[in-house]
């Protein structure tokens, strides 16, 4: 155990937030930041003080011996190779996305954690919301039963205006990440609520080119419909980031004994029981605001529901006190896998693809090879379709992103 953690960040645009949050918890300590744009560099300095380190050039950055762990808050499609660099360099990982975009860069993940022995964990948010949270002690207590069915809704629509401020540059990985791919905020809280691991996956994707008039965006999805198999048989229906109105998320848990949800909207829970398998002292319906289980105060500063600080919380637990967290590499590249997989279920009319079971370098040897990926390269190919509709942006629609972009003096990304 270490009695105190040095940070460094990578990615000056939501990385920000990590690095205010770390200050929240005991122990850790942000020393460096880096970032390709040295004006986010020199905010970022500025705004951190005491000290901080900036760098342009992750190489430098890696080298500096500035710090113990990396927290990565770069761009989507590039957390495996920068991982991956940084764990054979002695330095531990917080990942902010999903690690992997290809099936090999699954394997190779995994096998780097075991290689080196540095610790790695994923910084997903969207579990510890407190009604989340709630769910999850509800579930462990055994009063609602086993798990059948299980939904998970993440759904955030979008004005053009802000699309293009996200995905600023033709080849910006936001203009081209299939909806499969954003699956977390979806997928990763009844992960956690109930400890099953996946097994297969099948998808359909919804069309909505309306949506998209006037951005660089490569396809014109509305959602993906993911249908998740789990260990134990149970189900798991999620969306992906979802582009239909209303924006908000939705999650539910369907057991042998009884279901709970929350209320969209609210910080309410719905808990209904089976009257013939009510717990002793339960009533049948109930409707409640669940409160935090220890550190409200500091969870209410954070952003995203308190959710950002309690990765930080579980981040500290592990780099200072070695308790393993739940979202480590296996948990995450399963994400990663489910992402992929589904992509190709819906290219392919749903159908079904077995997910490795990546603790097994039997099982990630069928992931050798596999390194079809929905990222352009120079020439603006893939190896691997955005969707299974035929989209492509009019010149009205990138003309228009444009004058956005350099109306709103972002940095383009091209």
């Amino acid at each position: 155990m270490m009695e105190k953690c040095r940070i460094g960040v990578v990615g000056l645009q939501r990385g920000m937030a990590y690095a205010q949050n770390a200050r929240l918890v005991d122990g850790l300590e942000v020393t460096a930041v880096c970032d390709f744009v040295k004006p986010y560099v020199d905010r970022a300095v500025s705004a951190l003080g005491d000290g901080v380190k900036g760098f342009t050039d992750y190489d430098e950055f890696l080298d500096s011996g500035l710090f113990d762990t990396v927290v990565l808050c770069n761009f989507f499609h590039e957390h495996a190779p920068l991982a991956i660099k940084a764990m054979e360099r002695g330095i531990d990982v917080l990942s902010e996305t999903t690690p992997a975009i290809t099936m090999q860069e699954c394997a190779d993940l995994c096998r780097a954690v075991e290689r080196t022995g540095r610790k790695y964990m994923l910084a997903e948010n969207y579990p510890f919301f407190v009604t989340n949270l709630e769910m999850k002690r509800l579930y462990e207590t055994g009063k609602l039963g086993r798990v059948l069915y299980a939904e998970g809704e993440y759904v955030h629509p979008s004005r053009s205006e802000e699309l293009n401020w996200l995905a600023p540059g033709l080849r910006h990985w936001r203009n081209w990440i299939p909806r499969t791919y954003y699956l977390t905020h979806s997928l990763a809280p009844l992960m956690y609520m109930t400890g099953e691991r996946l097994v297969a996956v099948n998808a359909k994707t919804v069309q909505a080119p309306e949506l998209y008039r006037g951005t660089a965006r490569r396809h014109a999805d509305a959602a993906s419909i993911m249908m998740v198999e789990t260990d134990s048989g149970a189900v798991f229906r999620i969306t992906g980031c979802a582009a239909w109105a209303g924006h908000g998320n939705t999650y539910r848990l369907c057991c042998t004994k009884g279901s709970v949800e929350n209320i969209r909207g609210t910080n309410e829970l719905f808990l209904h029981y089976n009257s013939w398998a009510m717990p002793e002292g339960e009533s049948e319906y109930q409707r409640y605001t669940p409160s935090w289980p220890s550190n409200a105060e500091l969870a209410a500063k954070a952003g995203h529901g308190g959710g950002d600080f309690w990765v930080m919380y579980h981040f500290g637990q592990y780099m200072l006190h070695d308790i393993e967290p739940f979202f480590d590499v296996y948990n995450s590249v399963a994400m990663s896998a489910v992402a992929i997989l589904a992509q190709r279920s819906a290219l392919e009319g749903g159908k079904e693809y077995r997910i490795p079971d990546f603790r097994s370098e039997e099982e990630r040897k069928i992931c050798d090879g596999d390194t079809a990926s929905p990222m352009p390269d120079e020439n603006l190919n893939v190896t691997l379709p955005i969707s299974p509709f035929d989209y492509t942006p009019a010149e009205k629609d990138i003309e228009n992103a444009k004058a956005d972009w350099k109306r709103m003096g972002v940095v383009e990304y091209n």
